[in-house]
């Protein structure tokens, strides 16, 4: 019988660690950025990494967590309606009326969590869909926040916007670019938080728990995990996470109204597409899928309809020649992970030390 001392379980590989430090490498860069790029450059970045962090949200709960979802645009309208709402009738700081975008998200996920978890496979997605039209309508209704027709943030509110005064008198701008950068950096900070939590959950328990419940929920219950639990875990940090990331969209741009807010074309539709095409059930996949999608969308938003059909026609042939996306298809044929949360078992030599991955029968703890 073999001496179980001489293994440990270990999930960082030698490509992890080196994207770690180009990882950092990126960050302080993008963090510099301001300092020496355009505005347009500032606004195309703010839009990457919101799409990205939505994508991130939709992936751990779809991905990881088995709930395929077309109602995120749900807690995007609230977050970014609650935002207005702490703004216009409280007069909150619109960057800390961000928080409150995720708060109302929570709120409001937790009641129709109940309804949704009833739901199961595509008559789940069918109903989050149903529960973001009804809250569009009941929006729509808010005569105080401009109704059908929405309404705008108050210039006094982002004349005042907080760091944006020093924001401009360091960077010399204006105080439309201010307010750019301002929303940069949060969207930044954002991302990065996202990401690496995460990457946290998924080497946790809870991350090992996570996979069981997406891959067989009987399978899982059978060995003690609590499957409704994890449901409920990852679909309130969904909603928080992407109630957070809409508010923050709608201070970038001003001005909000229901049929925008509530778009399932732009929140839930591209969302999905980020994430087939570049990887489901993995980190790197939405990254990818981000940068592919904003080059796309780059050089094929003036045609029209046939922007949407193009779209539609290569996450076909992703879903067809590449199941697990462009991420899983490069992995498989490289071995590369950069956020690694698989768990191998590693021999360790007791005679010098050294350490031994057992490649062709690895296990996976």
């Amino acid at each position: 019988m073999a001496d179980t001392s001489m293994y440990r379980v270990q999930t960082q590989t030698r490509a992890s660690y080196s994207a770690g430090a180009v990882c950092i490498a990126l960050i302080i860069l993008f963090i510099l950025l301001p300092t020496f790029a355009g505005r347009g450059l500032i606004q195309d970045l703010f839009f990457i990494f919101t799409m990205l962090v939505l994508a991130q949200f939709w992936n751990l709960l779809a991905g990881y967590g088995g709930l395929v979802s077309v109602g995120q645009q749900a807690f995007v309208g609230m977050g970014a309606y609650a935002m207005f709402g702490g703004v216009i009738l409280w007069g909150m700081d619109p960057v800390f009326a961000i928080l409150l975008g995720g708060v109302a998200a929570l709120i409001v996920a937790i009641p129709t969590a109940f309804f949704a978890f009833r739901l199961q496979g595509a008559y789940f997605a069918i109903g989050t869909w149903v529960i973001a039209e009804v809250m569009r309508l009941l929006v729509a209704q808010w005569k105080v926040l401009g109704g059908g027709t929405g309404t705008s943030l108050p210039r006094t509110a982002t004349r005042e916007m907080w760091a944006t005064e020093w924001i401009q008198t360091t960077f010399d701008v204006r105080g439309a670019a201010a307010r750019d950068i301002l929303t940069y950096w949060l969207a930044l900070a954002l991302v990065i938080a996202t990401i690496a939590g995460i990457y946290w959950l998924l080497r946790t328990k809870r991350g090992l728990a996570l996979a069981a419940v997406r891959d067989n929920v009987e399978a899982a219950k059978s060995v003690g995990v609590d499957a409704v639990r994890m449901k409920w875990l990852v679909y309130l940090v969904s909603a928080a996470g992407t109630g957070l990331t809409g508010a923050l969209i709608y201070v970038q741009k001003l001005r909000i109204s229901p049929d925008a807010a509530f778009s399932v074309t732009d929140w839930t539709a591209y969302v999905i597409f980020i994430v087939v095409i570049g990887g489901i059930g993995t980190i790197e996949g939405p990254i990818l899928g981000v940068l592919i999608f904003f080059i796309l969308q780059s050089l094929l938003a003036d045609y029209g309809s046939w922007y949407l059909m193009v779209l539609g026609l290569i996450g076909i042939a992703v879903m067809l020649f590449a199941p697990r996306g462009l991420w899983g298809l490069i992995s498989e044929k490289t071995g590369l992970q950069i956020f690694p949360v698989r768990r191998r078992l590693v021999l360790t030599n007791p005679k010098d030390g050294s350490n031994s991955i057992q490649s062709d029968k690895q296990r996976e703890a």
